[in-house]
């Protein structure tokens, strides 16, 4: 990483064309729910912010965020720390190695600048930071970072006398990374899950198209999907799919909107036989998936044979189980066709009605099912963004 170990080539490579020097991401991000809800943030401001154009997913870093400044792109490095500690981050833990030839958070982040477009780094955190870092907090061309110029040299003094020859690939030193970092406490996965439900909102209003919590739910489960199989896949052979471009999702959002929109205006059963046939089954399941909905509704009008706290139940452990087997399909663990999964669907409302209720009960789920279907909150057919 010091400049005097590392040739300069006579032209930077772009961040989009040259393969990540490593790419442990991928292996070892199961279960990166926090990771995965900040990038989904992160695709809701695409949809608010023209000048973010792509996001990398597990690339040169855990994210990496092309922007359009002016005339040129410059790239933003995001570490995303979603592990709760038991205490504030320091400058001492910025620097610290995990091992004697590891590299420290501070190194790997300087160590990104290496690529034609302009640096910006990013660190997210769920714990807050203590005073020597507060200026950090502020973003880098904010007012605040003059008023607390005494404080930015506390840091820089630190991190020079820590890392006295330490330079980016580039050339840049450590008051580069401290100018052109910016430090995000974003608190914990609820926190971050909610505020993207409420910009999802939003937009939606902003639309004119209101939508139910439920249906907005599924949305934000369709990005939190498509940015975790970005992550998973390889750079080679899947470069494309690790970077997701803001003109992939305006098209996913006007798709999506247009969906939830003719829902108002079809009649009932009509998304739900769009849905099957899009799937390819056959007409006479299509006539039963309809009938069973049908029933469903009038159940649902006027109950005879169950108390309303008990339906209740039953339609949010349906929701519950539906929500369990989308995600499944979404992120590739179902391996199945869309006709499989839709048989798939079936076959779990069987696996949960309980045995002591009776057949009805199961008809009553798969009559939930199809309902939810038709007002479009599930597909059968796997997603592509």
């Amino acid at each position: 990483m010091d400049s005097d170990k590392e040739a300069t080539p006579l032209s930077w490579p772009s961040v989009g064309d040259v393969a990540p020097i490593e790419e442990g991401g991928p292996e070892a991000r199961k279960g990166f729910n926090y990771q995965d809800e900040i990038a989904a943030g992160f695709l809701i401001t695409m949809l608010e912010n023209a000048s973010l154009l792509r996001v990398h997913c597990e690339t040169h870093d855990d994210l990496v965020l092309l922007w359009s400044k002016q005339d040129e792109e410059e790239a933003e490095y995001v570490q995303v720390k979603g592990s709760e500690q038991d205490q504030l981050w320091s400058l001492s833990k910025l620097c610290q190695k995990k091992t004697k030839n590891s590299d420290s958070i501070f190194e790997a982040s300087l160590g990104r600048d290496r690529h034609k477009e302009s640096s910006n780094f990013r660190i997210i955190t769920i714990r807050q930071v203590n005073n020597d870092l507060v200026p950090l907090t502020y973003t880098c061309s904010s007012e605040g970072r003059t008023l607390a110029s005494e404080k930015i040299k506390v840091v820089y003094t630190y991190l020079e006398t820590k890392f006295p020859k330490l330079t980016s690939p580039k050339g840049n030193d450590c008051r580069f990374w401290v100018d052109h970092c910016y430090w995000d406490v974003r608190n914990d996965l609820v926190t971050a899950h909610n505020d993207n439900l409420r910009r999802l909102f939003a937009l939606c209003n902003a639309a004119g198209i209101p939508l139910l919590l439920e249906q907005l739910e599924g949305l934000l489960d369709e990005l939190r999907a498509w940015v975790k199989a970005a992550g998973d896949a390889k750079w080679i052979p899947d470069r494309a799919k690790k970077i997701i471009s803001r003109a992939d999702v305006c098209d996913w959002w006007a798709r999506r909107l247009g969906e939830l929109q003719a829902t108002h205006v079809v009649s009932a059963g009509g998304q739900l036989a769009a849905k099957m046939r899009a799937v390819n089954l056959p007409e006479d399941m299509v006539s039963l998936a309809l009938e069973l909905r049908r029933d469903y509704a009038t159940e649902v009008r006027s109950p005879r044979y169950m108390e309303p706290d008990r339906m209740y139940q039953l339609q949010r452990q349906v929701k519950s189980e539906v929500i369990s087997l989308r995600a499944e399909f979404m992120a590739g663990e179902l391996q199945l066709s869309g006709q499989a999964f839709h048989a798939a669907c079936l076959k779990r409302m069987t696996e949960i009605a309980p045995s002591s209720d009776g057949n009805d009960i199961a008809v009553f789920l798969k009559g939930c099912l199809y309902d939810i279907t038709d007002r479009c909150l599930l597909r059968f057919e796997r997603p592509a963004p």
